[in-house]
């Protein structure tokens, strides 16, 4: 929890001071009656003592006070808003390597779920484009708010030979374009990409000028690295023994790095599952603060009321 007005909390030392006063007004009086030695006399002459009950009103007087002098400063707490405009570019990896089984069923139809999933789960408000890439890259949809629209080509995406990741970001800093530049109030509109592989460029550009380019362009690229160091691919046209494609993830974690996005390492379908939703909050959502200074208000209007209550029950006055 923070504060919007955390200097206001500087009243709680004089709420402290008011407890020590309290309490050392409380230590005099019993100082007090022990100066009488006839304690069978005090005992017939004085009224019978209340006892604890006594302090109640002044203990829930001053834990008032105390949950007032919070709500004066604005209490505040983190709330996820979900943003108003933003773009977001799918890259997915349709290489062969994705035939891989060492992700159930194989690492493609895995990816294929996730990424649906990830569609559901941001906001309404979010333009999302795809982009597949293999030996070269495409933009299958350009970004938009119709989510059936990318469900339906996350399903059509095809396998083939090659992996261009350069090319791949060329692709969707080109998808980025496409999307509303400008909101209502004319304001830049933030896009990012999110890509995922489980290999190496093999083909295109180099990754590096796609990273430049995304630089330039001020757009961030967060990076899966899909699959297990354990993975292969049978492929009958290059003969009946399996093929090795570990994955590779020092490519994807610089890209990440150096366009100021994040670099993500998943080995199941679950645990892409838990990236994307990362991803998706992070990206789909702003963290704003909140005031809660009701809640405190309410809570110290409760205790005035309980207190006053009390007091007037067990004293027949108010504290």
């Amino acid at each position: 929890m923070s504060f919007f007005h955390p200097w206001r909390l500087l009243l709680l030392v004089a709420v402290a001071a008011m407890a020590l006063a309290y309490i050392y007004a409380q230590s005099r009086r019993k100082q007090y009656a022990l100066r009488f030695t006839n304690l069978d006399l005090l005992a017939e002459v004085a009224p019978a003592r209340p006892g604890w009950r006594r302090h109640v009103p002044a203990v829930g007087f001053l834990t008032m006070l105390a949950v007032l002098t919070v709500a004066f400063a604005d209490p505040a707490t983190e709330r996820r808003v979900p943003r108003e405009r933003a773009t977001i570019v799918l890259a997915i990896d349709t290489s062969l390597s994705m035939l891989a089984d060492d992700v159930d069923p194989n690492r493609i139809e895995a990816a294929k779920t996730a990424a649906k999933l990830f569609v559901e789960q941001v906001p309404e408000s979010i333009n999302i484009g795809l982009v597949g890439f293999h030996g070269a890259a495409t933009i299958w949809v350009p970004p938009t708010t119709d989510r059936l629209k990318i469900d339906n080509a996350i399903d059509r995406l095809e396998l083939n030979e090659r992996t261009a990741i350069g090319d791949a970001l060329f692709a969707s800093l080109e998808a980025l374009e496409l999307a509303p530049q400008a909101n209502d109030e004319g304001e830049a509109v933030p896009g990012a990409i999110v890509l995922m592989s489980d290999g190496e460029t093999t083909a295109g550009r180099p990754n590096e000028q796609g990273i430049e380019a995304a630089v330039l362009a001020e757009v961030p690229v967060a990076t899966i690295a899909f699959g297990t160091p354990n993975g292969q691919i049978l492929l009958p046209e290059f003969g009946p023994d399996p093929i090795a494609v570990p994955v590779r993830t020092a490519d994807l974690r610089q890209i990440a790095e150096e366009t100021g996005g994040e670099f993500f390492a998943a080995e199941s379908a679950e645990e892409l599952e838990r990236v994307y939703a990362d991803i998706g909050s992070s990206e789909g959502f702003e963290i704003e603060l909140s005031s809660i200074s009701d809640w405190f208000v309410g809570a110290g209007l409760a205790l005035a009321l309980i207190t006053g209550l009390l007091s007037l029950l067990w004293f027949s006055r108010l504290p």
